[in-house]
C-alpha cells in the first residue's frame, strides 16, 4: 500500500509535502476509527539492534527483536522470561551477510536499496534462496538461542510486482509461501511479520506477532528525521493489523514508530495513540541502535 522503497529495518513511503512535522499536536492524536473494538496491549516491547545495552536496560520489556549477529547475551535475558526473536532479512541480502556471496553467485539478485547501501533485492520465487532460509538461516537462529524469528523486508516482492508486473509476477505470492514454508517447518517458534500488508490477510494465522513499521510516524531519508505519515497511510496500516488481528485473535500487533527522543511529549502522545488502537507500541530511532525508554506520564 505505502508503495516507494522499503528499506530494511526502516520504511521511507508516505512522506508528508512540506517540512517533517517534529512536533505532535496536542489536539490531533486520535486512534483510528475502524469500527472494531480495541482494547489497549499491556505486552511492552523493543527492537534492539547492538550488544552494549546492560541487562537493567531490557528489564521492561517482555518481547524483544534482536539483531540474530550483534545481540546481548541471550541465556539472561531468556531466563527473566524474556521471548526473543532473532532478526533475518528474507526480501534482502546484505553484503556482510555471511551468505551474500552463495547467492549473488545463484544470479537472483537485483538492485540495490536505495536507501540501505550494500543491501539488495531477492527474488523470493528461486527454491535455492527458499532452502537457505527454511534449512539454514532460520535453524542457525534458533540454535543461538532465540525462541523464533522476525521476518523483515517481506515488503520488497509485493512492491517489485506492483513497480513491474511482467517481470515480477509471483513474487507477492512466494512472500507468502515463504512464510507458509517456515510455519510448517518449524510449528513451534514465534514468527513475527513486519509489513507485508498485502500478504497479511494470508500469513495472519501462522504468525505469533505482526508488526506495522511507521505506522504514525515514519523517517524521512532525504531530509534525516522523523516525519508523520498521511493520514490515508496511517488509516490503512491501523485497519489492515486489526484486520489480521481478526482472522487470529491470538495473534499480537505492534507498531514500531520513529520520533525524536528528546521531544517527551511526542513519544507519550504516540505510545497512547497506538495503545488506544489496540497495538502493543515501541518509539525508537531509526537506528534501532540503543533502548529508549518509554517517558514517565
Amino acid at each position: 500500500m505505502i508503495g516507494g522503497l522499503i528499506g530494511r529495518r526502516a520504511v521511507a513511503g508516505g512522506l508528508m509535502s512540506g517540512a517533517a512535522l517534529l512536533a505532535l499536536p496536542k489536539s490531533g492524536l486520535r486512534a483510528a476509527e475502524t469500527g472494531q473494538a480495541s482494547a489497549p496491549s499491556s505486552s511492552p516491547w523493543a527492537v534492539y539492534y547492538a550488544d552494549a545495552a546492560p541487562l537493567s536496560e531490557f528489564r521492561p520489556y517482555r518481547l524483544l527483536v534482536l539483531d540474530s549477529r550483534t545481540h546481548p547475551p541471550l541465556q539472561p535475558l531468556a531466563d527473566r522470561g524474556r521471548t526473543l526473536l532473532g532478526y533475518v532479512s528474507v526480501g534482502e541480502v546484505e553484503t556482510h551477510r555471511p551468505w551474500f556471496g552463495r547467492v549473488k553467485g545463484w544470479g537472483i539478485l537485483d538492485q540495490e536499496n536505495p536507501n540501505w547501501p550494500g543491501s539488495f533485492y531477492v527474488d523470493l520465487r528461486d527454491r535455492r534462496w527458499v532452502k537457505l532460509v527454511v534449512e539454514e538461516l532460520v535453524p542457525a537462529i534458533l540454535r543461538e538461542g532465540f525462541h523464533g524469528v522476525f521476518l523483515d523486508t517481506l515488503d520488497n516482492p509485493p512492491h517489485l510486482e506492483r513497480t513491474d508486473a511482467k517481470r515480477w509476477r509471483g513474487m507477492t505470492d512466494a512472500a507468502a509461501a515463504l512464510v507458509r514454508a517456515i510455519r510448517r517447518n518449524w510449528p513451534d517458534i514465534g514468527l513475527m511479520q513486519n509489513r507485508a500488508y498485502e500478504i497479511l490477510p494470508q500469513t495472519a494465522p501462522l504468525l505469533t506477532h505482526a508488526l506495522g513499521e511507521s505506522v504514525y510516524a515514519g523517517w524521512d531519508f532525504a531530509a534525516k528525521r522523523p516525519h508523520r505519515q498521511s493520514a490515508e497511510d496511517y488509516r490503512f496500516q491501523v485497519e489492515a493489523l486489526k484486520a489480521a488481528g481478526a482472522l487470529n485473535p491470538r495473534l499480537g500487533l505492534h507498531t514500531l514508530d520513529y520520533w525524536d527522543p528528546a521531544d517527551a511529549a511526542g513519544v507519550r502522545a504516540i505510545y497512547e495513540l497506538q495503545r488506544a488502537n489496540g497495538f502493543s507500541p515501541y518509539v525508537s530511532t531509526v537506528e534501532l541502535d540503543r533502548l529508549i525508554p518509554e517517558p514517565p506520564r
